[in-house]
Order: C-alpha cells, then structure tokens, then sequence
C-alpha cells in the first residue's frame, strides 16, 4: 500500500479516485437530506464566557437535541480533551453527547465505531497532533464512515486547531513560521479530504503563519490557503457559501495566477511570489456563491472563484 506521504505527490497528477464497491461501508437506513457543512476553527475558541464559535456548531448541529460526538484522538490525552468539551457541551445544552473512542486501529475498523459515527448529527475533532490522528483513520472504516456521515447524511463537522487541519485533503502536517516565505518550510501529508480545493493552517495571526502558508502556497499554487485566527470558526455550506464566526477573521490566500521561483531555489532559500491574492474576511460576514445575491454582487470576481472552489463538494471516499 502507499504511503500517505507518497499519495500527497501523486495527488497532484492524477484526481482522486473512489474505493472499490467491496470497500464501501453499509449504507445507513434513509434519512431526511440536510446539508453537510465544515467547520475548521483556529484553535483556542472560548470555552468559558460567550462561547460563540462552540455555540454556532451546536446550532449547525441542530440544537440542543442534536447528538455530538467528541473525536479526541489526536491529542496526547483524549481522556481529558473528551472531558473538557463534554462539560462544556453541557453547559450548553445539548442532551446527547459521547466520546468517538478511537485509541487503535482496531477500534478504527470496528463496528462499534462505525455505527457510532453514522448515527451522529454532529462531529468536533479537538486539537493536538494532526498526524496523529491521520495514523489512526486513514483507510480505515471509520474514515469511510465519517464520508458517509458527511455526504449522505449531513452530519455537521468541525475541527479545532489540528482538527481543522486535517480537514484538508493537502493537509499542512508540521513546520516552521517563518517570517518571509521558505521552500519546504513546511510538510504536506494527506487529510481527512473533506476541504479539496484549499489548504488549511490555525492560529493564524497569534502565532504569525502567513509566511508558512505562503511557503506551502508556493509548493501547490493550484491550492488555495485558508488561514484562520484563533476563537474563529469558517463554516463551510456546501455549494452556498461561507461565514466567518468568533472574533478573528479568517486569511484567504489565492495563488492560482502566482509565479515563482519555487523549482529555482535550494530548500529553506527565501521564494519569489508574484500575483498571491489576499484576502481578509473577518468575523461576521457572509459570502454566497448565488449569482444575483447581494453577496455576490459585492465580491470581486476573484474572489467569487475562490468561495466557489471552497464550497464545491469534494469527492466521497467510501
């Protein structure tokens, strides 16, 4: 089998192809259709005083009737992180939540697991370490469940800091912050692959990332780069747009006209960028992709393109 890290070259030749029908999981009894939607947070959300961000996810999720899963296992202590949210979902109100237990590949490949996770309204995937958590899930039944849950259900999803991450199909595993943009100054693994188009860093402004999303923009400039503030949430509709939730604002980097000299130069030597569009969407705003909205008319084209490609259904794996 290929390694992830191997697939992560090969993505950017050939598209992604689906499982075989003998490895698709069962499908779930029908439900009524909703809307999956992705919620990529940049990391230290308030847990304590207005709780904007975890308030908007459990709204998303359908309120306090909603059942909501806890996916810890990215973290070095899934005990305690699965803890912590419980009181604070709590606190909340929501009636119904449990701990997505996922602590070996075995309990990956359960059934246990799976029902869990097709029976679920809503997902939170807290920090830690995104490689991690990919070393656990990938290729495994609860992988092609959580597609399931996603597209056929419209379970809703949300990651925070590591979480959010590896909600990209190009998953920025680990590296530097350098203050001006570096060749490999950071590493791409394979994600989740919800996110196709766009590759997602956090704490974006509190720990100065713009230079290392630059760098890895240089590596794939087919990719957009997402880069989200801490206590702020994009929420991603699919085929209708985006919203900018908490108290930061999310950085949207366009790189689809750059030019570089990223095969020019030794690794870790400074790169040349020309035509990186920026874009800062602060908190609060909304961005639709219908034609004839007032939210379209008020984007530049660009940036029209850019939210379409965010929104755009990526492909299932199941």
């Amino acid at each position: 089998m290929l390694q992830r890290r191997q697939l992560v070259q090969l993505a950017a030749l050939a598209p992604l192809v689906p499982h075989a029908q003998a490895q698709t999981t069962p499908t779930p009894p029908a439900l009524p259709r909703r809307l999956g939607r992705l919620m990529p947070i940049g990391g230290a959300e308030d847990r304590m005083q207005d709780r904007v961000v975890l308030r908007r996810f459990v709204e998303l999720c359908g309120g306090a009737g909603a059942r909501i899963r806890v996916l810890s296992a990215a973290s070095a202590d899934p005990q305690g992180v699965w803890q912590a949210y419980q009181g604070v979902f709590a606190e909340l109100g929501v009636q119904h939540t449990a701990h997505l237990d996922i602590p070996t590949l075995e309990h990956a490949n359960s059934t246990a697991v799976v029902d869990q996770i097709l029976d679920t309204d809503g997902l939170f995937i807290s920090g830690g370490d995104q490689s991690r958590l990919m070393a656990l899930l990938w290729e495994t039944e609860a992988f092609r469940a959580l597609h399931t849950a996603f597209h056929v259900r419209g379970c809703c999803i949300a990651g925070t800091s590591a979480g959010a991450a590896v909600l990209s199909r190009h998953m920025l595993a680990q590296g530097d912050a350098p203050r001006l943009p570096e060749k490999e100054a950071a590493e791409l693994d394979l994600g989740l692959g919800f996110v196709s188009r766009a590759i997602i860093d956090q704490h974006f402004s509190e720990r100065g990332r713009l230079g290392r999303l630059l760098s890895v923009l240089a590596q794939r400039p087919d990719m957009l780069g997402v880069g989200i503030d801490e206590d702020t949430a994009l929420v991603i509709e699919r085929g209708v747009g985006i919203e900018v939730v908490g108290r930061g604002a999310v950085t949207l980097l366009d790189g689809r006209q750059l030019r570089s000299n990223y095969d020019d130069v030794e690794s870790r030597e400074r790169l040349e960028m020309l035509g990186v569009r920026l874009n800062l969407l602060p908190a609060g705003r909304r961005y639709i992709v219908s034609p004839g909205s007032e939210s379209w008319r008020r984007m530049p084209p660009h940036l029209r393109e850019a939210v379409a490609l965010l929104v755009a259904p990526g492909p299932i794996r199941g």
